[in-house]
């Protein structure tokens, strides 16, 4: 009897998006994939700036930032859904004096491989008063997939899997991020075809 196929989890993991991709919101880009179970994928883009630097997000909520290091870091389109409501892309903070499990902010989901992503307004307030995250990746809207769209996605060829390489997300440069994610598995993007591979 054959065993059930493993479910696919892609958690951790960028989804490069291949040259005929022809949604596009998706042309070229680079998603950082937060959760990725039966029931569905969430990820955020990691390689799109918006028009609005994080110092102006802050202002739009009625804070200043207070981190120098923070002024011109873009806010990023992070996908098509709830592109009104911002998401947090940072390093791991733990509450002091708390349990292992307890995330510093009130909404984080805390993705297998280190990374956290915050939904909730305090760790903007954190990064406010000078604190927070040391590294973070600011978005407006997220990418979703529902139960099975991904799988069937990759098995058109839409998209090309790596494991997620955090110097790409927060230290290299926006324009490089593309090319540099491919390089992790060995290619450039004049290697790849628009054309789907069927035998």
């Amino acid at each position: 009897m054959p065993l059930d196929p493993v479910p696919m989890n892609l958690t951790n993991h960028f989804l490069i998006a291949m040259p005929g991709m022809e949604d596009s919101s998706f042309t070229k880009s680079v998603i950082y994939l937060c959760e990725h179970t039966e029931k569905g994928a969430l990820g955020l883009i990691i390689n799109k700036p918006s028009d609005i630097n994080l110092q102006g997000l802050l202002a739009k909520v009625d804070l200043s930032l207070g981190r120098d290091d923070l002024t011109d870091e873009p806010v990023f389109q992070g996908g098509p859904v709830q592109t009104e409501r911002g998401f947090v892309l940072h390093d791991p903070m733990l509450a002091s004096n708390e349990e292992k499990s307890e995330a510093a902010y009130a909404s984080t989901m805390q993705i297998d491989g280190g990374l956290e992503m915050t939904t909730s307004k305090d760790v903007l307030e954190a990064l406010a008063t000078g604190a927070g995250p040391r590294r973070v990746l600011v978005t407006l809207g997220y990418s979703a997939w529902g139960e099975g769209q991904l799988e069937s996605e990759l098995a058109e060829n839409a998209w090309i899997t790596v494991s997620a390489d955090e110097r790409i997300i927060f230290d290299t440069p926006v324009e490089q991020r593309y090319d540099r994610a491919l390089s992790l598995l060995g290619l450039q993007s004049w290697m790849l075809t628009h054309q789907a591979g069927h035998a």
